[in-house]
């Protein structure tokens, strides 16, 4: 047996919110160089057509794109927008991941057996309900990791600073930007994130390939990460030029995949893809393999402290 084993007691809701928030602000620190630069590649050439940004791009890879940004903004612009990021993801993964197990036991009427539409129903309700508590700090974390440090001024001078700028320029609705793009991304994402780590991992252990263990997660983890990546780039990078962009430049979520469509081709909604799959793998690898650990330990001192003496 590898880390803590399985209590005998169900973990609780309360377990499950509270560990897939920490889980995932954890998550959120190891991986968020990673996010940042796929972001400034999602971005990289918006202005222009794809022949002028293929010559004139400034980011080259995911390596590449992270030692540009050492080197012309320092290293803490690879974390810029790191504060936003772990409240939203306290809010947001905890609505999401949390609540994902009680959705789907909600939608089987309490039955064991969950089937793929059972499923793919719970991660889609808690997907979309995530962005609607969490949607202002997604907004002013994409808006902090696209603003470079150096050359031009930056937009916003602190997360604070950024929330009351955008309320103040955009209207409280600016802070609610990208909404639809954000709900269809997210929705998709959590289907195919936690629906594929629960399909991965159930398929494991009924074949006896592993038991509930850490190695077990890791490959399920592995695996959620590579599909969820394959199916939402496209919404991703159209979510995060939609986010970012100033006010007038697209007049709907719809209107800036058109654009990019039609200016860049059908590649750019891959921008970005191989720091997308490193962020989002490395990501489910850190959160699900902590989350299992945590409401194991959770639910093991709730145990010992309610055992009698």
């Amino acid at each position: 047996m590898v880390g803590f084993k399985a209590t005998d007691v169900p973990p609780t809701a309360a377990v499950k919110f509270l560990g897939a928030g920490t889980a995932a602000c954890i998550a959120d620190l190891i991986t968020f160089p990673l996010d940042t630069a796929k972001v400034r590649l999602q971005i990289q050439g918006e202005r222009h057509g794809p022949v002028r940004a293929a010559t004139s791009a400034q980011y080259r890879g995911v390596l590449g794109t992270i030692l540009t940004m050492v080197r012309t903004e320092g290293p803490r612009s690879l974390y810029s927008g790191l504060v936003a990021g772990l409240q939203r993801q306290m809010s947001f993964a905890s609505v999401r991941i949390g609540l994902y197990d009680s959705v789907k036991q909600f939608y089987t009427k309490g039955s064991e057996q969950a089937g793929i539409g059972s499923r793919l129903l719970a991660g889609s309700t808690t997907g979309a309900l995530a962005v609607a508590v969490a949607q202002p700090t997604d907004v002013v974390k994409v808006r902090f990791q696209a603003q470079a440090r150096a050359g031009r001024g930056r937009r916003y001078q602190s997360t604070v600073d950024a929330y009351k700028t955008i309320a103040r320029e955009e209207g409280f609705r600016g802070l609610w930007k990208g909404t639809s793009p954000n709900v269809a991304r997210n929705a998709i994402v959590n289907c195919a994130e936690l629906v594929t780590y629960d399909l991965i991992k159930d398929a494991l252990l009924k074949a006896n390939l592993m038991t509930d263990d850490l190695p077990c997660h890791f490959t399920s983890a592995f695996g959620a990460g590579f599909c969820t990546t394959v199916i939402a780039s496209p919404v991703d990078v159209v979510k995060t030029r939609y986010m970012n962009s100033a006010l007038g430049q697209y007049s709907s979520a719809g209107h800036c995949a058109l654009t990019m469509l039609q200016k860049e081709g059908p590649r750019a909604f891959y921008k970005g893809f191989m720091p997308s799959f490193l962020r989002l793998g490395s990501w489910n690898v850190v959160m699900f393999v902590t989350y299992e650990q945590l409401k194991r330990a959770l639910m093991a001192a709730c145990t010992s402290r309610e055992a009698p003496f």
